[in-house]
């Protein structure tokens, strides 16, 4: 069973997720900000992390680039999410290491796509 990490300050979005995730077969753990995913990863890697990008302690595309910059970080593939269009972070996420993005609010149906693009869900 793929093993997804979801990121999120709100407890609603983070329970929104993991039961969209739970329907397409991941198992799911949780952290509320980006220095819990990292520590959160550090004591297992997931296939897969949901990473909000606006959390206090340490935002989203901050823990992204801490992940990238260890040896191991490159193995989960990230989907930043977050409910700017900006299109600089966009960019900036995917410079960072993302590999996709995805636009709250978001459905079952587009997260499955997203995690078909990072070839996490068949």
């Amino acid at each position: 069973m793929p093993q997804c990490l979801v990121v999120d300050d709100s407890a609603v979005m983070r329970r929104i997720a993991r039961s969209m995730l739970q329907k397409l077969g991941f198992e799911c753990t949780e952290a509320a900000d980006g220095a819990q995913a990292l520590e959160a990863v550090q004591r297992s890697a997931p296939d897969v992390i949901l990473l909000d990008w606006e959390m206090p302690v340490l935002d989203g595309l901050g823990a992204l680039i801490a992940l990238r910059a260890e040896p191991w970080g490159q193995k989960p593939r990230v989907v930043m999410c977050t409910t700017l269009s900006d299109m600089e972070r966009i960019i900036a996420a995917l410079e960072a290491g993302a590999d996709e993005y995805v636009m709250k609010p978001y459905d079952q149906e587009i997260l499955a796509d997203k995690l078909r693009a990072v070839g996490i869900l068949d």
